[in-house]
């Protein structure tokens, strides 16, 4: 199988170059300066064995690849990215064993949703029959183009795979296995999407590092609380299941444990990671306003999620530096 990264960031490049070291044909696909340098120079890829430079092939897009039935394609770009991708890839042509036109992505290819949040697959059964989640517990940081780095040991990450809405299938077994060969962890399951809803839980807190810093002190881990709080109501009152915060630690036991990687710091989370950058938009609307959407649905109120949603939003859009949320407006939080 030749792995297709739409999406050549933090996780997806990780993913990919893992894949590329250990003999899978990959392709990532990437745009503007991460795309030039990706094609210039390689992708610089930095774990713990070291900084190395890998000649993954680059792509801006599917005009610049010919697809076949042997590919698979995994989206792994913020949610608020995912619709126009899914829509410019999923009617491209396939080409089938004999060079003839099979059919188009979306009738034909796997797509894996390895991304945040819980919204991807949805807009994605939209546009393809085979769709499957991935959970994704990958620490990684991508802040300057061409450059990728995972701190975890000794493996980079654990990759729960199942298809969407549930089941698995010889497919998702076949993936597994190769990322298992390129130092992930990647059980099947079933049950997929109660791992995806576990991570969101644990995703709310991106929204309150990305404002006001790394999630310590008292104000701090109150408002991580509070957002902890109303988003399992909110999961409760919806009747959505997700696995418990000790299967979940049984589970990843010491599979994955952060080092410090010379010439690279790690200073936050995915939207950390986005206001650093500058990139003008941030995932909290698939994140914390899930809980605010099921809460809604579902009559629990969900304001602490609410507010952070919209200051992340904020913050994307004017610019401000990530963590720079004054302590008197955080605690202004605690009384909603």
């Amino acid at each position: 199988m030749r792995y297709l990264i739409i999406g050549a960031g933090a996780v997806g490049g990780t993913i990919g170059g893992r894949l590329y070291e250990s003999g899978h044909p990959v392709v990532l696909v990437a745009r503007g300066e991460h795309l030039a340098a990706l094609r210039g120079e390689g992708l610089r890829f930095t774990t713990p064995e070291g900084t190395r430079l890998l000649p993954v092939p680059a792509v801006g897009g599917p005009a610049d690849v010919t697809l076949t039935t042997e590919d698979v394609l995994v989206l792994a770009v913020k949610t608020q990215h995912s619709q126009a991708l899914l829509d410019e890839w999923s009617v491209q042509p396939v080409s089938g064993p004999d060079g003839r036109p099979a059919g188009t992505a979306g009738e034909l290819l796997p797509l894996v949703c390895a991304q945040n949040g819980v919204e991807n697959e949805r807009l994605a059964l939209r546009r393809f029959r085979r769709v499957y989640a991935m959970c994704v517990w990958l620490p990684s940081t991508h802040l300057a183009p061409g450059r990728v780095s995972a701190a975890g040991s000794p493996c980079s990450g654990m990759l729960h795979l199942g298809r969407f809405p549930s089941g698995t299938d010889d497919t998702a077994a076949a993936i597994a296995a190769d990322l298992a060969a390129s130092h992930f962890d990647a059980p099947v399951t079933a049950e997929v999407m109660a791992w995806k809803y576990a991570k969101l839980l644990g995703n709310l807190g991106n929204a309150l590092e990305a404002v006001a810093g790394p999630i310590d002190g008292d104000t701090r881990t109150a408002v991580w609380r509070r957002v902890q709080e109303e988003g399992r109501a909110a999961l409760a009152a919806a009747g959505i299941a997700s696995v418990g915060a000790e299967q979940q630690r049984a589970t990843r036991g010491d599979r994955i444990t952060l080092l410090p990687l010379p010439g690279e710091e790690r200073g936050g989370g995915s939207s950390w990671q986005s206001l650093a950058r500058g990139t003008g938009d941030i995932e909290a609307d698939h994140l914390n306003g899930e809980i605010v959407l099921l809460g809604r649905l579902h009559g629990v109120p969900t304001p602490v999620n609410a507010a952070l949603q919209r200051l992340a939003n904020e913050f994307a859009r004017t610019g401000r530096a990530p963590g720079s949320l004054p302590e008197a407006e955080l605690a202004a939080l605690l009384d909603l």
